[in-house]
């Protein structure tokens, strides 16, 4: 497996310490990854976390952008700014810091969700409310589609 999928709720010890779910700590062994990059998502109450290659990604929209630009400025703000890097110790463990909680309103437990090249660290009850969202969002979407097509659903 290369990819970060699924998903899983993990809780935090009296240290303040996660494990990182098995599957996914696979993943990030085949990459090699050391550390992760971990970025406050823009638009939800989540955590953007991979490799130096999330950061990468970020860095190369960045530099498309005028340098004398406010967007560029601000691009760089968040992602350099609102970043931390997040270290795995000897048993897959991160510590939760503030950093984390505070954007995610996490408290006992993390929600780790895979999002193929990356994954993400949600409050548990505040992804069941956001992946009903999007459930649907998506299903309005098909029916518009199906409407488009003359199709009448069953």
């Amino acid at each position: 497996m290369d990819r970060f999928l699924s998903n899983a709720v993990n809780r935090i010890d009296a240290k303040g310490r996660v494990s990182v779910p098995a599957h996914f700590r696979q993943v990030v062994q085949k990459r090699g990854y050391s550390e992760f990059y971990a970025l406050r998502a823009l638009d939800i109450p989540a955590l953007d976390v991979g490799g130096l290659d999330l950061l990468d990604r970020y860095e190369q929209r960045i530099s498309q952008e005028d340098p004398f630009l406010q967007t560029a400025d601000d691009m760089s703000f968040f992602i350099h700014g609102d970043g931390a890097f997040l270290k795995l110790d000897q048993d897959g463990r991160i510590t939760v810091t503030d950093f984390l909680r505070d954007h995610t309103g996490i408290t006992n437990e993390i929600a780790f969700v895979g999002r193929g090249n990356f994954f993400q660290i949600w409050e548990p009850e505040r992804l069941k409310t956001y992946g009903a969202e999007a459930r649907a969002r998506l299903l309005e979407v098909r029916q518009a589609a199906m409407a488009r097509r003359g199709v009448v659903p069953e």
